[in-house]
């Protein structure tokens, strides 16, 4: 029985069933429609997105018996041949194996006679760039001026090896590496059409694992069919791509989320029996907290084949935004630094770690063997201080501080930090902040800052807040009125320091010299 890989089985025909490269086919089919075709284009991108499988079809519009159309037949006898690889009139040359000067001059000794049997004569020269810099100055002569009934169509992977005098001739498009989601949902096609039993999972593993080429994926889902016994699952994808299966990933993020340290190093000691890859490891893991920060930002997002919303909604829940973005970095700084660690499981283990040693300011790292907790819950500073927060009513002189070093760790500027500068804080009971306005600033008081003052310190304290304002009393001091106070203390300290330095009194005494009081500032 003989059997056609799905690469070559599902080849694009024509330009309705490519995928992807919109801006390529566009252009293409607007230049056949207006009659307005080039003698010569390049196509250039990495392997497998369409390059050649373009000019394929680009040849069979040009040649096409019902005329040069976008839209060929593809029963006519001409679409036949092109197809089957047989048509006497395109010329495909594979120009890694022909780089000699007297390889291109025999390919172009036959450009000046007419086609035998098509329309044009149509040279498909694949990987262009390996052309020696003698057969470059051969081929420039005909592109220069091509006789009428003959296109050029060039491809490569490498098109900053192409002479610009070659660059110059023809009408160049890159074409684009294809996203996994779009690779994905043509495969799922394929799968379906050929009654395949496959998971969306192990579909997007594939998906990821090609790397923006549509051949190399489909080159992977063919061997998934075979490894899974006629499947494509998501276990078997993460056997044969050698990942280890999502459960692994989640626990460390629960751990992470947990603030535990002992749970995430008996998580990454159970990867070890699989023989991991820890680079690919650290990656997923990225992925999930990418995905975790999505579903911080947009309440709506769903989620993907790989990771749910319920999962996600649960560790948006756990941890705060800072420590995300946070865990983020040390994941792919530490996949980066995994070659310079003495093995990759210490480099691994000592990365997670380094994402609970390092936190938010304000922050408190926890300890091997630590009790779980929620990782906003440590963002709050010092217990003395959450003490003051909580009791209601008037603040202790030493809530002023308190407020001044909160307000320096929130998430705010312009207006809305200007606006917390200028507010006591008066006490905060459960989920109600309360605050006292300096009346010089009701101005500043307005639904949209509020809401972000508000949204600043739900970070803060990782739970939702409601702000209750009243006007300041004379005794109360905001912030502002504090760093006033201090810039005013420290500018008379400079002042009575400068006064009295003895160089300073010697040239008042002996030249009858004066202090300007407003030039002297404090030495920074």
């Amino acid at each position: 029985m003989t059997y056609t890989a799905l690469a070559r089985k599902w080849r694009p025909k024509n330009f309705a069933e490519l995928v992807g490269q919109e801006h390529v086919r566009r252009a293409l089919v607007n230049a056949l429609g207006s009659g307005r075709v080039h003698h010569a284009f390049l196509f250039t991108g990495t392997r497998g997105v369409g390059k050649t499988t373009i000019a394929r079809i680009f040849a069979k519009c040009l040649n096409c018996e019902q005329g040069v159309t976008a839209e060929p037949d593809g029963t006519c006898a001409s679409c036949r041949e092109i197809d089957a690889g047989r048509f006497p009139d395109l010329i495909e040359v594979d120009a890694a194996s022909r780089t000699k000067v007297d390889d291109t001059r025999e390919l172009l000794d036959n450009v000046q006679y007419a086609p035998a049997r098509g329309r044009y004569k149509v040279y498909l020269i694949d990987e262009v760039h390996m052309l020696s810099a003698h057969s470059f100055n051969a081929l420039l002569k005909t592109l220069e001026e091509p006789p009428p009934h003959v296109k050029f169509l060039l491809a490569t992977t490498d098109p900053q090896k192409l002479p610009v005098t070659v660059l110059s001739r023809c009408l160049q498009f890159n074409l684009k590496r294809l996203p996994a989601a779009a690779i994905a949902a043509h495969m799922q096609h394929i799968l379906t059409q050929e009654g395949i039993a496959f998971e969306p999972a192990g579909v997007k593993l594939i998906a990821q694992a090609a790397d923006g080429s549509m051949r190399d994926g489909l080159s992977l889902l063919d061997q998934l069919i075979a490894f899974g016994g006629g499947t494509a699952n998501e276990a078997e994808a993460r056997a044969m791509l050698g990942t280890v299966a999502r459960d692994h990933v989640v626990r460390l993020a629960g751990a992470l989320a947990g603030g535990d340290a002992a749970a995430l190093l008996a998580a990454a000691t159970a990867l070890e029996e699989f023989s991991p890859d820890y680079a690919q490891v650290l990656d997923e893991l990225a992925a999930l907290l990418v995905r975790v920060a999505f579903r911080q930002t947009l309440k709506d997002y769903e989620g993907d084949e790989l990771f749910d919303a319920a999962l996600l909604a649960e560790l948006a829940g756990k941890l705060s935004p800072e420590d995300v973005q946070l865990y983020y970095q040390t994941a792919i700084v530490g996949r980066r630094d995994l070659a310079l660690a003495p093995d990759p499981r210490t480099g691994f283990e000592m990365t997670l770690l380094r994402m609970l040693a390092f936190r938010p300011a304000g922050g408190e790292a926890p300890r091997v063997g630590a009790p779980s907790r929620p990782a906003a819950a440590a963002v709050p500073a010092a217990p003395a201080r959450e003490a003051t927060a909580t009791a209601p009513g008037p603040a202790p002189a030493a809530a002023t501080g308190d407020w001044a070093q909160i307000v320096a760790r929130l998430e705010l500027s312009g207006a809305a930090r200007q606006l917390a500068h200028h507010c006591v804080f008066l006490g905060r009971q459960g989920t109600v902040v309360r605050l006292a306005l300096d009346p010089r600033n009701q101005l500043l008081r307005t639904a949209a800052l509020e809401e972000k003052l508000a949204q600043a310190l739900a970070r803060h304290y990782g739970e939702p807040v409601r702000l209750e304002f009243q006007a300041a009393t004379a005794a109360a001091e905001t912030p502002a009125q504090a760093q006033r106070r201090a810039s005013e203390d420290e500018l008379a300290l400079a002042r009575r320091a400068f006064e009295e330095d003895a160089a300073v009194k010697g040239l008042r005494e002996r030249f009858g010299a004066t202090v300007l009081p407003d030039t002297v500032r404090p030495v920074k």
